[in-house]
């Protein structure tokens, strides 16, 4: 391109508020069309089964992965979809914090108690193992911390808050949210079968998946295949994760300045509420509503409902957003470290969820 050709950088060539929202249209609904095709499938299925025809017993939340999957993997998704299939993680948040209706408060702090301790437990197993496998595979150091971040967190989020926090490369970014991706894409199919094959209950078998499983979008999703009880535990599990999102990489940004190879951090409390997701005080503000009977029991259901339809269009996007040729891309050594690194963390929290429970039944 020559020099003459090269467009000067204005605020004014900024599309107007109105063309960025109608551009988010079509991705818009296409997250719906496919999350609507999978509830209508779901519908199929139960009507022929009635009827004693055989179909698959898959729920929509399956269904909407699949055939995301499906098109985006066979498929080249046209860019006019995809500033609209973006706005899939808004609608997971919307969903997570209407779902909050359905927690009365007082079990929010009880169970969200017992889940901090066993985060807490998991963060510091998941940031040392995945530092020492990094380092016996040969990593890069800062896609290491990326990884252990990732990891330990809430997948590519934590990813993405960390990378300016501690000045990682493009290519160390793009290879850890890769990683992180293929594992959630295989955690959606594992997590449910070992759940069954276990005979685990829908609580200890959410707060499980949202210990165990990386990105908030997969956990969710692993948690609603099990079942609707399953998923409402398993956001609150995760939930309660992602609040330590600004407390780690924070840390992370502290060493690598330490280190003179990221910038210090001036003001920690700002930085701090920065990476704060928002959302988790929407979720706690309307189970403190619940919890005071500030909803009917008929709002109660429509809230309900609302977070069902608010989770069509996301769980689409997991599908839609999930490139399985990532898992043979990136090379074999971040995603070896990942898998070593998932299988150990999930059998760690699993043992300690099965202990939690098998002690609360045993009293």
């Amino acid at each position: 391109m020559s020099a003459q050709t090269i467009p000067f950088p204005t605020a004014a060539r900024q599309p107007p508020r109105s063309q960025q929202l109608l551009a988010l249209i079509p991705g818009t609904l296409l997250l719906f069309a496919i999350g609507l095709a999978g509830k209508a499938l779901e519908s199929l299925g139960i009507f022929l089964r009635a009827h004693h025809h055989y179909f698959p017993r898959i729920e929509y939340v399956l269904w909407a992965i699949i055939l995301g999957l499906f098109l985006s993997n066979l498929f080249t998704i046209p860019a006019i979809f995809r500033p609209g299939i973006a706005t899939y993680e808004l609608w997971l948040k919307l969903g997570i914090v209407l779902v909050a209706a359905k927690f009365v408060f007082a079990d929010v702090l009880h169970i969200g108690a017992m889940s901090l301790v066993l985060v807490a437990i998991e963060l510091a197993l998941s940031l040392t193992v995945m530092t020492i496998l990094g380092r016996i595979f040969g990593l890069p150091p800062k896609l290491t911390s990326l990884l252990a971040i990732g990891s330990s967190i809430c997948g590519v989020t934590a990813i993405m808050a960390a990378q300016p926090a501690i000045d990682a490369d493009e290519q160390d970014t793009t290879t850890a949210i890769a990683a992180i991706l293929a594992l959630g894409a295989l955690a959606l199919f594992s997590f449910p079968l070992i759940g069954h094959f276990l005979h685990m209950g829908q609580q200890p078998y959410g707060i499980w998946a949202g210990l165990a499983v990386d990105n908030t979008a997969e956990a969710t999703v692993a948690g609603a295949i099990y079942g609707d009880i399953a998923g409402r535990f398993a956001i609150l599990a995760k939930t309660a994760r992602s609040a330590f999102i600004g407390f780690v990489v924070l840390g992370y940004a502290i060493y690598w300045a330490a280190q003179g190879k990221a910038a210090r951090v001036e003001r920690k409390a700002l930085f701090l509420w920065q990476k704060f997701p928002k959302f988790i005080l929407g979720f706690m503000a309307i189970s403190v509503l619940a919890s005071l009977h500030f909803f009917s029991a008929g709002q109660l259901t429509s809230l309900g409902n609302l977070s069902k339809w608010a989770f069509l269009p996301a769980f689409a996007g997991v599908g839609l957003r999930t490139q399985l040729r990532d898992l043979v891309t990136q090379g074999w050594r971040p995603i070896l470290v990942g898998v070593l690194g998932e299988i150990f963390i999930a059998l760690i929290t699993l043992g300690m969820v099965l202990a939690v429970y098998h002690h609360g039944a045993a009293q």
